[in-house]
């Protein structure tokens, strides 16, 4: 069909924002969801911010922890997503995400650093710097091989509306404490009330429309049943090197010839230069022989000294 082809929905991995204020339940909730999610507690990592607050539900079963501590720099999250990665585990909790943003040594306090370091003082062009690093963040979570759960802390959002001609404050809903449009970047995106009662504002599955619920394993299970329920994503293989288009290490005696047409039309002693220079453009020959830098250098200084001799 060319550029189009027709549209599948494939398997994918979870990624899961639940947003609440303290005491909200999301780190409960997280846990179980993963949990219903692999079945296993083994499989489930839970990377904590919150001063050992991760460890408060060990009585569930058998999760693995880590802890990051201030400052809370996106370089730390990162390693830790990737180290969580490595280890194999199925399910990745990061609680909390907020930290990274408005913690000790966040991106806020990164973005002052910049304004205050620069000439101008100016805030905006430090978010030039800062941008990249929060990027480079959302990149590693929507990327992961593990299934992601992030939860953030929650701050209560207000608009104002008219009443009887009064412009009155309403509450519309509890705003994430992290740079805005996280949401969007999710698969789904829940909000958890201090009743522990779970409302999602942003759902691409379409489980939990215009519905409102605490958080079970039963939860993970039906986005498990979800993910699974698409086409097998499958990873076209890499196609094999012809060995025929590979010159053997050994095999320089085209390079050998080019350099004595080199010597023959220079009038001087030939340099080290001259052959790299000529080595490299005509032949690409490190490329070409996978030489290491050593590697490299000792035989452009072999050929040197042989066009020389």
């Amino acid at each position: 069909m060319g550029f189009f082809e027709k549209a599948e929905r494939r398997k994918a991995k979870l990624r899961l924002g639940i947003s609440g204020s303290s005491g909200s339940g999301k780190t409960y909730s997280s846990l179980l969801i993963a949990y219903g999610i692999t079945q296993d507690w083994a499989k489930i990592a839970l990377i904590d911010t919150e001063r050992g607050s991760g460890e408060l539900y060990a009585g569930l079963g058998g999760y693995c922890v880590g802890q990051i501590d201030s400052p809370f720099t996106p370089q730390k999250y990162i390693n830790a997503i990737k180290e969580a990665e490595e280890a194999g585990f199925e399910v990745v909790i990061i609680d909390s995400l907020s930290h990274a943003w408005s913690g000790e040594g966040g991106l806020l306090d990164m973005q002052d650093a910049a304004t205050k370091a620069s000439k101008t003082g100016n805030s905006y062009m430090a978010w030039r710097q800062i941008t990249p690093l929060h990027n480079k963040l959302i990149d590693t979570i929507l990327q992961s091989k593990s299934h992601i759960i992030v939860t953030t802390r929650a701050k209560t959002e207000y608009a104002l509306s008219d009443d009887n001609g009064k412009k009155v404050p309403k509450k519309i809903g509890l705003a994430p404490i992290f740079r805005d449009g996280l949401e969007f970047e999710m698969t789904t995106f829940f909000e958890i009330s201090q009743e522990h009662i779970i409302t999602a504002t942003k759902d691409r599955t379409g489980l939990f429309d215009n519905t409102n619920f605490k958080a079970t394993k039963e939860t993970g299970e039906l986005l498990s049943d979800w993910l699974n329920s698409g086409k097998e994503v499958v990873t076209p293989p890499k196609p094999e090197k012809n060995p025929e288009q590979k010159p053997k290490k050994d095999d320089i005696g085209d390079y050998r010839s080019q350099l004595a047409e080199l010597v023959k039309n220079s009038k001087g002693k030939i340099t080290f230069d001259m052959v790299k220079e000529t080595m490299e453009r005509k032949f690409a020959i490190k490329k070409a022989n996978d030489l290491n830098e050593d590697q490299f250098i000792a035989l452009l200084e072999e050929l040197t000294n042989e066009a020389n001799s």
